[in-house]
This record gives C-alpha cells, structure tokens and sequence, in this order.
C-alpha cells in the first residue's frame, strides 16, 4: 500500500493530529550560540537559525518529535521551514541545504519507526515559502522587478524536497502559502521530483492569510486559491498561521465547503499579545477547534506559532472519537479565478 493510501485509510477512522512548531520548543532549549553550529566550519553567527539544528543537535530535535508523538501527533513535519537555499543564504549556510534536510526528515523518520504502538504515523516534509515573493516586487519604483524568477525558485524547491525525500519523507507538505505563485513553483518541483524518481510523491498544502479578509498575500482569497492550486491534485489542503482558531472558523468553513480533497488546519495558539507572545492556553485552542471537528470541518488538525506539545495533546482529546469530514463531490464545473474566483457551470 502507497503512503497516500496509508493515509486515506487512516483519515477513514479518526481525524489526524498532526504536531505543533518547533522553533519554541528549540528556545526552551536553550542552546548556546556555539551549538548551532557545532561540527561546522560556518563563521557567522548561526544563533536563531533552528534548521541548522537538525544538523547539529539532532538530540534536540528528535526530543521534540517525540513530545509531539506522545501528545498524540500522527503527522509530524520536519523542522525545516527556512531549510532552503534561499533563506539559509541570510546566515551563509545554503551549502548544507542538502544535509539539513535530508537529517531532518531522518530524525522524525527514525523516531516513528521506534514506536511499536501500531499506530500510523506519517512524516510530512515541511516546505517554507523562501523569503522572496514571485508575485510582488519589492521595489516600489519598479513593479516589475523581481529578485528571483519561477525557474530559479522551482530549483531551489526541488534541491529541498529531494533532500527531504531521500532522508524519509512520505509527504511533501506546502505551509505558510503568502504568496500562490511560490506555491505554484513549489508544486512544479514537485512534479519535477515525481518523473526523476518514478515515484507518486503527494502534496499537502497550506494557506496562510494576511487579513481577516481571507486574502494572502499576492491577494487570493480562500476559494481563488483553491482553484489555483486544486490541479496539482493536493493531498490534503488548509490554513495555517496567522490567526487563532476563533478567526480562522470562517475560512476553513468556506474551504471545507469547496476542496474535494482532505482538510488539514493548524491554527496559532491565539493572537499575540503586545510581546508577542501567544498567552491562549491549550484548553481553549483545545475547545475552539474541537467546533471544527463537530461541525464535520476537519480532517486533520494541529497547532502553529505559539502552540506546544501540550496545545496538542489537549487538541487531540478534544476530538477523539469525532467523525472526521466527509470529502465532498466535485461536479463538473470549469473553475478558474483571477485574484476572485470564477466558475463556468456545466
């Protein structure tokens, strides 16, 4: 059995939980500035850089992953966010890009396979959105710059997910989508990956919104987006980021109503307070989401920004024994959309 059919079967019985982020768990850590980059002959300051950890301090990470497992987690994402050439760029570490992730994927990869619970579990291999933007230039003098171009963003992808695929990765998981047309290079890569390696590689992706409006970025709204990205046959989509589970209701609402294909949203632990920090506690991200799931909203559910192994382990009590969603039917519509969507009923 394939590992997209391992997982259809399993969102059959219950409504998966995947895990929560890692950068707050590696602060609690408290690493000093020199384990960063413990090994390597990196000479800039490499504290703050978490996917470096997975490297470096692979001890960290796997205790992490197995927090997240004990909490109840069957979808775990690798700690690789920035682990693309791009972003490691910025601390002049984009030639271990390779090793980061396929070192990533192996630690949580290792750590399933250690649980002899019979549980499924399943590991994700978490793709970031760079720090560039296709779709907006960043000089406002110029609209029609850009930094990068779709091809070079297609390579830098690829060079990712292969790594994450060679170190064990059943899924490439798309989060934090700001902007579509990065989503768009990210699926290419993809597909590219798909024929090299004669294998069936399934994509998750997931939406992050820059307003309550429920546009991101490059200005799609939920729907809209939907349309743009449902070719590449996703295995899971949904939202995550941004907002707490109170203000993401609507949109996942919206989405559920729409996607012939499984739903996945990991809220923030609340807003920020004016620190910064998510003060929500994990009963109550626990009991918002847990509306979700009654409402048939959900198919798999877990925490972002501000989130921990507790959010988790309360949000995965909170919905057990709940029926997981029903994927709806697709009618035969020519669906298409511009920043809105548009459909051409049959």
């Amino acid at each position: 059995m394939s590992k997209r059919d391992e997982f259809i079967a399993a969102a059959a019985q219950r409504i998966l939980i995947k895990d929560g982020p890692y950068g707050t768990e590696i602060q609690r850590a408290n690493l000093a500035p020199e384990d960063y980059a413990a090994g390597t002959d990196l000479t800039q300051d490499q504290k703050g850089n978490n996917d470096l950890v997975n490297l470096t301090q692979p001890q960290v990470i796997r205790k992490i992953c197995d927090s997240y497992i004990d909490a109840g987690a069957h979808i775990l994402a690798t700690n690789t966010f920035n682990a693309n050439r791009i972003s490691q760029a910025d601390y002049g570490a984009e030639g271990l890009v390779r090793e980061i992730n396929v070192s990533a994927a192996r630690i949580i990869r290792e750590a399933i396979d250690a649980r002899e619970d019979g549980v499924q579990r399943f590991v994700a291999g978490a793709v970031g959105p760079t720090n560039k933007t296709l779709s907006l230039s960043p000089d406002v003098e110029d609209p029609g710059y850009r930094e990068v171009s779709f091809d070079e963003i297609v390579d830098v992808y690829r060079e990712q997910c292969a790594a994450l695929i060679e170190g064990g990765a059943d899924f490439i998981l798309v989060e934090t989508v700001f902007d579509t047309l990065n989503c768009k290079a990210a699926i290419m890569a993809v597909k590219q990956l798909e024929r090299e390696l004669r294998q069936d590689i399934p994509v998750m992706i997931s939406l992050t919104l820059t307003d309550l409006s429920g546009r991101n970025l490059s200005g799609h709204t939920v729907e809209a987006f939907w349309h743009t990205v449902r070719h590449a046959k996703p295995l899971t989509i949904g939202l995550n980021c941004s907002f707490g589970a109170e203000q993401l209701r609507p949109h996942v609402q919206i989405l559920s109503d729409i996607a012939d294909t499984y739903l996945m949203a990991y809220p923030n632990a609340g807003l920020p307070n004016d620190l910064g920090e998510y003060d929500e506690v994990p009963e109550t991200t626990a009991a918002l989401t847990r509306v979700w799931a009654e409402n048939g909203r959900i198919n798999a559910l877990g925490g972002c920004c501000g989130s921990t192994p507790d959010h988790i382990a309360a949000m995965a009590r909170a919905v057990e024994g709940l029926t997981p969603r029903s994927v709806p039917d697709s009618e035969a519509e020519m669906r298409l959309a511009g920043l809105e969507p548009f459909t051409i009923a049959a």
